[in-house]
């Protein structure tokens, strides 16, 4: 069987009245998790991510635990690059490492298309796990990195805080920019046709670091190229268009595509639906830190975000980032459940 297209977090992304607002968290599979925790003794982060038996268990974990109203598949957004032959290494304790930085004209040359089918088929086989255990209950989320906040590892060498090296190469070698940008959308485009293909219902486009730049860049330097990504998904699929510290990009997000924009907690949720329009469906926006405090706290915030939300079809409930690590599971299992109680509409 498969998920229906009448269920909430599918309607939602349609604009569609829903009987409830539904709710996913981006992280909910994560360290806050002890069963994730126990996985993770046993795998390092990059083969888990290519074990799909055990890839899968841990993107079900949280359906039943907590109730949420869609399933997010577990894997990383630069697992993509790794064919690409920057040495790519997750160390412990640092998060991701790329070795072989792209930051001239030469580095640019050398990078080939991706061979996503040959190279990222055991992300395709974690879908079908997953889409097979969840028969008709929820939705799978499918996601990639944007090409902007992939390319930025690429070319900073792992995360970073003022992305002066993606910048200074964005300004100064814009044809290498390009190259390195049109490698990047092309096999994010094949990357979510093939989740898609393999039984993803919605995907997430995770453009987590693009609120950096000035809006007369993003649309110059990097809207063709999310945009390119979103097109090809066309009617396939539901894609939510998210990012951070986005407030005043929002407008320029919603031009480069998306059936769903996502929302930080920087901006009120009325005022971000606002800018965006009433053509799009918006998706947030919690600070993820909330879910540190006592529940009364977590159903004040909770209600407030609703509250400007208004009840209006299109809104999909998640947190304005990932969750941390060190959430308690009974404060996320809490929002789930204040979510559906307070927007219930049946």
């Amino acid at each position: 069987m498969i998920v229906p297209a009448d269920v909430p977090l599918l309607r939602a992304a349609r604009r569609e009245p829903t009987p409830f607002t539904p709710i996913w968290l981006m992280r909910q599979a994560g360290r806050y998790m002890p069963e994730y925790r126990a996985i993770r003794a046993r795998h390092g982060f990059l083969d888990l991510c290519k074990t799909p038996d055990a890839a899968a268990e841990v993107t079900l974990q949280p359906v039943d635990r907590l109730g949420v109203d869609g399933a997010i598949l577990f894997a990383d957004i630069l697992l993509i690059v790794e064919p690409l032959g920057v040495g790519l290494e997750f160390a412990k304790g640092e998060g991701p490492v790329i070795h072989r930085p792209v930051r001239s004209v030469a580095d640019a040359e050398r990078l080939q298309p991706i061979d996503v089918d040959a190279t990222l088929g055991y992300v395709f086989e974690t879908v079908r796990i997953v889409t097979r255990a969840l028969a008709d209950r929820v939705p799978l989320i499918g996601f990639a990195g944007a090409p902007f906040t992939v390319a930025s590892y690429v070319v900073e060498g792992g995360p970073s805080r003022d992305f002066l090296a993606t910048k200074s190469f964005m300004y100064e070698e814009p044809a290498a920019w390009d190259r390195l940008m049109g490698i990047l959308a092309g096999a994010t485009a094949r990357y979510l046709q093939g989740q898609i293909a393999a039984g993803a219902r919605i995907v997430q486009l995770f453009d987590s670091w693009v609120g950096a730049l000035a809006p007369a860049d993003y649309r110059q330097f990097v809207a063709p190229y999310t945009r390119r990504v979103i097109d090809a998904i066309g009617t396939s699929a539901p894609v939510i268009h998210f990012g951070t510290g986005t407030s005043g990009l929002l407008a320029a997000m919603r031009d480069a595509g998306g059936d769903v924009i996502g929302l930080d907690w920087r901006v009120d949720l009325d005022e971000g639906w606002r800018i965006v329009g009433e053509g799009r469906g918006v998706q947030g926006n919690l600070d993820p830190a909330v879910l540190l405090a006592r529940p009364s706290v977590i159903r004040e915030r909770a209600a407030d975000i609703l509250r400007r939300a208004g009840g209006r079809p299109g809104h999909i409930f998640n947190l304005g980032h990932g969750v941390y690590q060190q959430t308690p599971v009974e404060h996320v299992k809490a929002l789930v459940d204040i979510v559906h109680e307070l927007s219930d509409r049946r």
